[in-house]
């Protein structure tokens, strides 16, 4: 499936004041791979996987995850997938946006687009893992939730002692139930 799916693509004016052109989402394809590690590794804040990593999850998982592009600029993105024990669930694995579309609600609306693009396939949940002194993250996903009227949960799920350098201990944010997704004319 390409990205020109209606379904898998939304375009609006980009909202923030003094950028150009027009804010789109849309499925990630490979050659997006370099910006998501770029913009991965600009956030300063996440953890960085391998460009070689990114090039496979813009090809493995290019279903469940989603780009923002200005004039066809990738500024942005949120990698997820199902889970392979919970058929009704999203995770979201990173979700980042340039420094300078900061707070323009990028990041907003590619967690909005996507879930609205899982819930057809049965998605009921999302889930994520979020650092204690990440407030813009728990801000995000908690505003989702609001927004959506769902509870969302929250539990430790790998304290720090797991890991082997000095991260954080990661706590889990569970978002649903979802409605389920309206039929469409064609009953799916």
């Amino acid at each position: 499936m390409t990205g020109d799916n209606p379904s898998h693509k939304s375009t609006e004016r980009n909202g923030r004041s003094g950028s150009a052109g027009r804010l789109e989402i849309d499925t990630p394809v490979v050659a997006d791979g370099p910006e998501l590690h770029r913009i991965a590794r600009d956030s300063a804040v996440l953890d960085v996987n391998s460009p070689y990593a990114y090039l496979l999850w813009c090809r493995d998982f290019a279903q469940t995850s989603a780009v923002a592009r200005i004039d066809g600029a990738v500024v942005g993105f949120v990698t997820g997938y199902i889970r392979p024990d919970a058929p009704d669930t999203l995770v979201v694995w990173q979700i980042a946006v340039d420094a300078f579309q900061r707070g323009g609600g990028v990041a907003g609306r590619l967690l909005s687009t996507l879930v609205d693009r899982v819930l057809p396939r049965g998605v009921r949940y999302l889930e994520t893992t979020i650092t204690a002194d990440n407030a813009a993250s728990i801000a995000l996903f908690t505003a989702l939730a609001r927004k959506r009227e769902v509870p969302v949960e929250r539990s430790e799920l790998f304290s720090a002692d797991l890991f082997p350098d000095a991260h954080l201990g990661e706590d889990l944010y569970r978002i649903g139930p979802f409605a389920p997704a309206p039929a469409t004319a064609a009953g799916f």
